[in-house]
């Protein structure tokens, strides 16, 4: 039993700190106390609403999509194919950043490329179409193109230059990490 619970306290140690922190500004500062559980709770409503449809999508893509179709599309032989495919999924992706990452999971357990794996969540991060058209009536259509076409190469850039940096052994600890989920 006393086991279990020191396992909870250091799985979740983070989560205890910032429950004595937001208690002390509870006692210190109740205006920002307050505003932090302010925070707390539109955080989590949003991750309510994205985090399921996320889920639902995942499910399906994971059953109806064979891996083989996966790998063709976007894997290691994928070329230029799979670096446009990444990109358009990310930018036509819907949600905060952290609803791509168990896609980017299930893309790692179908056999997509690393490279594109990083495409997809730069895409998904930088260009995404509705962001694109705020941009566009808030800031011009100018400066939403500019910014949409450096950001395009930058992602494949980045995308490639982490990619050599990181070894081919972690690349497989992450993809052995993805199997495991």
């Amino acid at each position: 039993m006393i086991n279990k619970l020191i396992e909870l306290i250091k799985r979740y140690k983070f989560t205890f700190v910032m429950i004595v922190i937001v208690c002390l500004l509870l006692i210190f500062d109740i205006n920002k106390g307050l505003s932090a559980i302010n925070t707390i709770n539109y955080s989590i409503k949003e991750m309510i609403l994205v985090i399921p449809p996320v889920f639902i999508l995942l499910g399906l893509m994971d059953v109806w999509v064979p891996r083989e179709v996966m790998v063709k599309h976007m894997g290691e032989n994928s070329g230029f194919k799979g670096i446009i495919l990444s990109i358009l999924l990310g930018s036509f992706a819907a949600g905060p950043l952290y609803g791509a990452f168990p896609i980017a999971s299930v893309f790692m357990k179908k056999g997509v490329k690393f490279t594109n794996v990083l495409i997809f969540i730069g895409a998904w991060s930088t260009t995404k179409i509705p962001m694109f058209l705020f941009e566009a009536a808030s800031l011009g259509q100018r400066f939403a193109i500019i910014r949409l076409l450096l950001d395009i190469p930058g992602v494949i850039i980045i995308a490639y230059v982490l990619n050599s940096l990181i070894s081919q052994k972690e690349v497989e600890e992450i993809y052995k990490k993805a199997e495991e989920k």
